[in-house]
């Protein structure tokens, strides 16, 4: 059975910074794309970030967050990781990383978007205060 446990969120004020994991059990991350995704209260899901390399090295961003956050990859740990920094207010929000069954091309995940993940933790709450 597939588990991803995220874990890091919590409170910060505007400037600061968090770090994110995601720890994977039945599931190993190297060879596969994966990704993290931001839902605030009344929103819709965000793609946030995420690696298509299977190995952490080809990553994207989202606009909003591009420049602050970084997407990592710890194979001899099966975590996955989500540094953030200099964090905003409108950055606020439950995160939830994904992972897919296989690696997908940068082209594939931008034509399929999330329907390409296959699993999802249960969410981490981020909460920025000005």
């Amino acid at each position: 059975q597939v588990q991803l446990v995220e874990s890091g969120g919590g409170s910060v004020q505007a400037g600061g910074s968090l770090r994110l994991s995601c720890a994977a059990s039945g599931y190993t991350y190297r060879s596969r794309s994966t990704g993290w995704f931001r839902q605030a209260l009344g929103k819709e899901r965000e793609g946030v970030a995420g690696s298509y390399s299977g190995d952490g090295t080809y990553t994207y961003y989202a606009d909003s967050v591009e420049g602050r956050f970084t997407i990592s990859l710890d194979n001899a740990k099966n975590t996955l990781y989500l540094q953030m920094n200099s964090l905003k207010p409108e950055d606020s929000a439950m995160y939830y990383c994904a992972a897919s069954g296989r690696v997908y091309s940068m082209n594939r995940i931008r034509a399929l978007g999330p329907t390409i993940y296959n699993y999802w933790g249960q969410g981490t709450q981020v909460t920025v205060s000005s």
